[in-house]
């Protein structure tokens, strides 16, 4: 595993791999035991979309891996001043051991991939956003054991979140449902797959999805970029809220994630956020373990 660009291009082998050596350096952190896998290592954070939860933890991540994170904002990088990204890439190569990106077009870090001789890791982009997945999924096997047998259901936007949560989810072995409105539908190449996979539904009923669920994800309505659009979300996502009615479709001991921030009284009701507080709190603490464990891999 060279980079980390997308859950697709993982098999379902590297992805238990990374989930159980996440589980190790959390247990590791847990108890007080030095893990240096990246001692004199610099990690590189290109940042062209704001972040709280991916740059706190890809930095103290490189810290107690005993590497050094340098952050990089779109606004201070020739990139930003249109820079191509392949000249970028070749350049950052020679002085950094990889780069973490967080940005808008897929293309962006599949090109800094092809262009560059270092590890690229997938920070975020409108495509994906396999970091927080991973955790996702960790969180998951935590709670649950094992993800035989169990159904994963994500409510809204057919966004990034959307496309990796199916792609991990299936690739795991779950069994996978979503409900989102027919013009907000995940990506065709997503929806490709799992249709070759099987084991997926897509309902623009979020009672019929969250039927018999053991996990129910959900994500704000309009992401960054996307604030113009907000009131004409709002409209179309009004059915699409997970609230205890919701939830009396899924299993009792149903787990409820989101993904952060969360815009309670739109996609999520703050009586069930606060229910499920710790399950949520939780996954955004795996960020920091699935991550280092990406890191690891990549550059150790």
């Amino acid at each position: 595993m060279k980079h980390l660009l997308k859950l697709l291009d993982l098999s379902t082998e590297e992805i238990i791999d990374l989930l159980n050596l996440a589980d190790q350096l959390k247990y590791e952190r847990k108890h007080n035991i030095p893990h240096p896998h990246l001692q004199g290592k610099t990690l590189g954070m290109i940042f062209q979309k704001a972040s709280t939860r991916t740059r706190v933890s890809f930095e103290t991540g490189m810290v107690q891996l005993g590497g050094y994170p340098l952050f990089l904002s779109a606004n201070d990088l020739q990139i930003g001043r249109g820079e191509p990204v392949q000249d970028t890439a070749r350049v950052l190569s020679r002085y950094l051991d990889g780069i973490m990106i967080r940005t808008f077009a897929q293309q962006e870090v599949e090109d800094l991939a092809k262009y560059g001789s270092i590890p690229i890791i997938n920070g975020l982009t409108d495509f994906c956003h396999p970091c927080q997945v991973l955790a996702d999924l960790m969180t998951i096997r935590e709670y649950k054991g094992s993800f035989q047998g169990l159904k994963m259901c994500y409510i809204g936007d057919g966004n990034n979140m959307a496309n990796s949560l199916i792609v991990g989810g299936l690739k795991v072995g779950m069994e996978v449902s979503i409900a989102c409105p027919k013009a907000y539908q995940p990506d065709e190449k997503v929806l490709a797959f799992a249709k070759a996979n099987g084991g997926f539904t897509m309902t623009d009923s979020p009672i019929e999805a969250a039927a018999g669920a053991d996990v129910i994800f959900t994500d704000v309505w309009a992401s960054m970029g996307q604030e113009g659009e907000a009131q004409q979300r709002k409209i179309a996502f009004a059915g699409y809220q997970v609230n205890d009615a919701l939830l009396e479709a899924a299993n009792p001991e149903c787990m409820v994630q989101h993904c952060l921030p969360a815009h309670r009284g739109e996609e999520i009701t703050a009586e069930v956020f606060e229910a499920h507080a710790k399950e949520i709190f939780d996954e955004a603490e795996n960020r920091l373990h699935a991550q280092k464990a990406v890191l690891v891999k990549v550059m150790g």
